[in-house]
């Protein structure tokens, strides 16, 4: 998987967390068709391959996580798969890049996926709640309700954070809550990468409670490709990404 390879360039192995739903993968291997870089592409969980199995043959790679907060998954899961590719191939030069969020060309993102869906950025008659997948993490929701505070500010009913997984609010509570407090609309902005379990889950749950729109999920949006070149060149750049 590549776009227009620059001869020469260290390869980049993308790891996404994975998933049953065959769109997930469609999602990940669409973003990675735009990036102008040798892509390989490798998964936590549910697919093929593995990151040691993306990582087989090089003799350098840059490894970024498609995943957008720093988490479990980024902190644990991922450095103990790097280092058990490493042991099997001791001469590997491994830079380590950071998770694509948190990164304003993702509100960017997010607020792309609102136009499409019919909600111009900063509406005063519009409530948001934006939704990530959730974490066990506390800081890693912090950082959603970060986000929420600080897009508040361009001019919307107001904005909320919410969790699909593992923190409070709901998506379905925090919609409900906002229609009890008579906001005027209410939009979801799912802050997931691709289509699956979660997306469907927030969509269902979410117009039941009152939403009257949500957006679609990040997907292959440009200012994705953009986040991911910056960590590309961050990561070669900056010595504390060299693992091991």
């Amino acid at each position: 998987m590549a776009g227009g390879t620059a001869p020469g360039g260290v390869p980049l192995v993308a790891v996404a967390h994975g998933s049953r739903d065959p769109r997930a993968a469609a999602t990940v291997a669409a973003l990675l068709d735009q990036v102008p870089l040798d892509v390989r592409v490798a998964y936590l969980d549910h697919c093929a391959p593995t990151l040691g199995q993306a990582l087989h043959g090089l003799e350098e790679a840059v490894v970024l996580p498609l995943l957008l907060t720093e988490a479990y998954h980024s902190r644990v899961d991922l450095p103990a798969a790097l280092n058990e590719a490493r042991a099997h191939q001791p001469r590997l030069r491994v830079h380590y890049g950071t998770t694509l969020g948190p990164h304003p060309l993702l509100r960017a993102a997010l607020e792309r996926r609102l136009t499409e869906a019919g909600v111009p950025p900063g509406d005063p008659d519009t409530a948001l709640v934006l939704v990530s997948a959730g974490s066990s993490d506390a800081r890693a929701n912090a950082v959603i309700t970060r986000m929420a505070r600080e897009w508040r500010r361009d001019g919307w009913w107001t904005v909320r954070a919410a969790y699909a997984s593992a923190a409070d609010p709901s998506p379905e509570q925090a919609v409900a809550e906002l229609v009890r407090a008579g906001a005027p609309r209410v939009a979801v902005a799912p802050y997931l990468l691709a289509p699956g379990y979660f997306a469907d889950k927030v969509r269902r749950e979410t117009l039941r409670a009152g939403a009257a729109v949500v957006a679609d999920v990040l997907g292959p949006a440009p200012e994705l490709v953009d986040v991911l070149l910056e960590r590309y060149a961050a990561a070669q750049r900056d010595p504390v990404s060299l693992v091991g």
